[in-house]
Order: C-alpha cells, then sequence, then structure tokens
C-alpha cells in the first residue's frame, strides 16, 4: 500500500518537474532563418517561437532575426550563441524586464517600445545599458567583446569602469580582465583588434539582414569587406565580342576658293543672231578673216566649208561675191599691164 502511493508521489513530482519546461512561456519569434539555427527543441524555423531560457545558436554560416512581443529585434549571426535569460512582460505591450546572455557571436539589438531601463545584455566582459538604441556587439572565443552605437546612446560598464557610447558609430573594445578602451569612432583596424575578419558581418555587410533592421549601419566598414563566404560567387560574366568597326572616313579636302571671274559682257559671248562683226577677231571663223591670211585653195573654197556650209546670215555667200570681184580686177589690172608693155 505504501509502496503503490510512494510510486505515485515520485511520478507526480517528474511531472511536476517536466512542466514548466513544457510550458516555457513564448517571448517572441522567428521572422528569418538562414541555413542553420536550432534551439532548445531542435532546428528554428520561420515562426516558430522562443521561449525564455532558451539558447538559441547557429552555424558557423547561419543567421536569425527574432521579433520579440514589444518589438525588441534581435539579429543572430553566424557562429553565435545567445540565452534569453530574463523576460517578464506585463499587459501594456511591454515588458518589465528582458535580459540576454551573449556566449560568442555577433549580434545586433534594436529597442522596443518598453523602457529602456528593462532592458540589459550580459557578455563576459561587461553589461550593455540600453537607452533607446540600436548597436552591433561582437563577442569573442575568449570574451573580448566590441560594442558598436548605431543610433540613441548606450553605456558600457565592467570591471575597468563604464564608458559612455553617445555619437553613432562610437566604439568600445573591452576584456573580461578590465581593459577597457575609450569610445572612439570605428573604423576597419577594429577587425585586426579583434583578430576576427569576419567580426562584425552586419556593419561589413558580410552578413545582410532583411526588413528595417538591415536598413541600419554601415560606418564606412563594407569598404573592406572580405569576401563573403555564405553565397555562392557569381559566374564571370562574358566579355562582349568585339564589334566591327569601319575604317575611318577619309575627311574630305576642303576646296579651294576660285576668284569669281568678272561677266564677260554681252559682245563677248558668240551670238549667233548678230553680224559678225560683234564678234571678237579670234573667235571668227575661218571665212570671216581677210584673205591675206590664208592661202587660197585652188577650187576657190575654205577649208572648213563643204558645199551648203555657210553662216545663218549668207555671209559666206557674201565674201563669195567679193572674192570674184577681186578676181575679176586682177584680171583687168593684168590685162591693162600687157597692153602698156606693148
Amino acid at each position: 500500500m505504501w509502496g503503490r502511493r510512494s510510486l505515485l508521489q515520485a511520478l507526480c513530482i517528474v511531472v511536476a518537474g517536466a512542466q514548466p519546461a513544457l510550458t516555457a512561456e513564448a517571448v517572441g519569434q522567428a521572422v528569418v532563418i538562414k541555413t542553420e539555427v536550432t534551439g532548445q527543441s531542435g532546428p528554428i524555423e520561420v515562426d516558430t517561437s522562443v521561449h525564455r531560457n532558451e539558447r538559441i545558436k547557429t552555424s558557423p554560416s547561419g543567421l536569425g532575426q527574432f521579433l520579440f512581443r514589444d518589438g525588441t529585434k534581435l539579429a543572430v549571426g553566424w557562429g553565435s550563441s545567445v540565452v534569453i535569460d530574463k523576460y517578464v512582460f506585463d499587459d501594456s505591450q511591454s515588458v518589465k524586464k528582458l535580459t540576454i546572455r551573449a556566449a560568442k557571436g555577433t549580434f545586433r539589438w534594436v529597442s522596443g517600445s518598453s523602457n529602456s531601463s528593462a532592458y540589459q545584455i550580459l557578455t563576459p566582459a561587461g553589461t550593455i545599458g540600453v537607452r533607446g538604441t540600436a548597436f552591433d556587439f561582437y563577442v569573442g572565443p575568449d570574451g573580448t567583446t566590441a560594442v558598436v552605437l548605431l543610433n540613441g546612446a548606450a553605456r558600457f560598464c565592467g570591471p575597468g569602469g563604464c564608458r559612455q557610447l553617445q555619437q553613432r558609430c562610437d566604439c568600445v573594445v573591452a576584456k573580461p580582465n578590465g581593459n577597457m578602451s575609450a569610445a572612439r569612432r570605428v573604423d576597419p583596424s577594429i577587425l585586426d583588434t579583434l583578430g576576427n575578419p569576419r567580426a562584425l558581418p552586419f556593419l561589413s555587410g558580410n552578413q545582410r539582414l532583411a526588413g528595417g533592421i538591415g536598413m541600419i549601419g554601415g560606418c564606412n566598414m563594407a569598404s573592406v569587406a572580405p569576401e563573403r563566404k555564405d553565397r555562392t560567387r557569381p559566374p564571370p560574366a562574358v566579355a562582349p565580342a568585339p564589334q566591327r568597326q569601319d575604317p575611318p572616313q577619309r575627311q574630305a579636302e576642303p576646296q579651294k576658293e576660285r576668284p569669281n571671274k568678272p561677266d564677260k559682257p554681252h559682245h563677248d559671248r558668240p551670238d549667233y543672231d548678230g553680224p559678225h562683226h560683234d564678234r571678237p577677231q579670234h573667235d571668227r571663223p575661218q571665212h570671216d578673216r581677210p584673205h591675206h591670211d590664208r592661202p587660197d585653195r585652188p577650187d576657190g573654197h575654205d577649208d572648213h566649208h563643204g558645199p551648203g556650209n555657210h553662216d545663218q546670215n549668207g555671209n559666206d555667200q557674201d565674201h563669195q561675191g567679193h572674192d570674184r570681184d577681186r578676181d575679176g580686177d586682177r584680171d583687168h589690172n593684168r590685162g591693162r599691164s600687157f597692153n602698156r608693155n606693148r
């Protein structure tokens, strides 16, 4: 009898002990999952709820983005581990307490609608106090922590004191032993300081965030971003075939200016309708020249005149008659000279 009662009591204790794990309070959900992200119950997918005290891990190429009930956003980059340590929610869509414990990796935080004093982020080197803020932070394998302010204000406190981050892109690097740098503007040399070129991938562009959370950042870190290993390299661009070019056209030589010739007077142009005495001497046909300029042909005809070849005004006929008169005068003079000699 007592043995059976003891067995039932033991069973009730086991069930009661497992009940909190089965009914853990959901504090948010996953909105973006890339590659591999796991939680307490296994792989996390989009729209999967995350719970208080749940540890979230990402693979060396994994990425998870989470949205909490009060609007707070948390991005967990590759090779990271974080636990939602405390979460106290009230009825006014805000939280009284939200604490996360970052063990290692790279993160981006954007505050929600709750009071800034409700947020607290714990790292091996100290605590980040939130003042209505957006910032990136990185936790190295040895606990070295870097915080880069993106919006609002924040304060980092560790064994060596506290540092205020008030200007955009202000950066603080702290170690677990208390060593802490002054707040100064972040630059690419911080990757050498941290000893990891893959640190702060959201600033360098090695990992891209979705939604409004991805629009924050920059700080001139993208210009030295190493090659992203989580994306396939695009195929090389094919060079276009060279286009055939026409030979250069020979430039036309400028034409030389010709001097303007004065218009010829009307009597310089051949006028076939006017009398022959209006023509210049060198323009007249051979039959218009005096007879002593050309030899007489035995047959009494001009060289260029064939039968019926004369000008429009009949001048050829006039000259032929004139030539016959001259021949008659010469014959008459020869007769007079012959009688005189006799």
